[in-house]
């Protein structure tokens, strides 16, 4: 994995930047790309368009790029042309991305069954995503949704992450289905619908909390002692 990065010595009077089209690329790793940048007729002498990977077409005021195979997480594009010893420049926001590998969600150290009015960690475990900002985490119960997780991570490389949420358990959750699914959000330039990955479902089982029930007991001495039914002294 490497970062390539172009530098412009940018004129602040520049009047008219090169223009890409379009603004702004979202493309999906290992797949085919490509973007067009216009620079103004007077403004030829001195043009073009870095890379890190792909090739240029020039034809007149225009620089078409193309890559078979986008192959890097950190894709830098910048249009230039030369102004009187400076360059004028532009960036293209570019964003690689690849859906989830696996979405699957359980409990956060628990198994068994669940008591009602405790509670509990759901924990969904996305693997393999990039970039992990623009993923939202939906977790569900049946038809209901329970609450929505978004991640810091501002790694663009793929990346595992686990999100969490507490519930409360209740007589009414017994056989109910949790599951959680993720939405990997681009914008307008992205897929249509977003990617969305689901995890299994797990099925709840609900039980009364055990009842704690008095009894009276002697110890050695043959003093009476108030305790409840795991033992502990009244």
């Amino acid at each position: 994995f490497k970062i390539t990065t172009f530098y412009c010595l940018t004129d602040e009077n520049c009047a008219e930047k090169p223009v890409f089209s379009p603004s702004r690329l979202v493309v999906k790793f290992g797949d085919p790309s490509s973007t067009m940048c216009t620079v103004c007729e007077q403004c030829t002498a001195v043009f073009g368009l870095e890379k890190s990977l792909g090739k240029n077409i020039v034809k007149g005021t225009t620089i078409t790029w193309k890559a078979d195979s986008v192959t890097e997480w950190e894709l830098p594009l910048m249009c230039y042309y030369d102004n009187n010893y400076t360059q004028c420049c532009s960036r293209l926001p570019v964003t690689v991305y690849k859906p989830p590998d696996n979405v699957s969600i359980s409990f956060v150290n628990h198994t068994g069954p669940m008591y009602e009015g405790r509670q509990y960690s759901l924990q969904c475990t996305v693997q393999g995503v990039a970039p992990v900002g623009n993923l939202t985490v939906t977790f569900h119960k049946g038809h209901t949704i329970l609450g929505q997780l978004k991640s810091n991570n501002t790694t663009r490389k793929p990346v595992t992450e686990i999100f969490t949420l507490n519930i409360t358990s209740s007589k009414y959750d017994d056989g109910v289905h949790y599951w959680c699914e993720s939405k990997l959000e681009l914008g307008p330039e992205g897929p249509q619908p977003p990617p969305v990955v689901k995890s299994q479902n797990i099925t709840a089982n609900v039980t009364n909390a055990p009842r704690q029930i008095p009894c009276m007991c002697k110890n050695l001495l043959g003093n009476k002692l108030n305790s409840d039914s795991d033992g502990r002294r009244l």
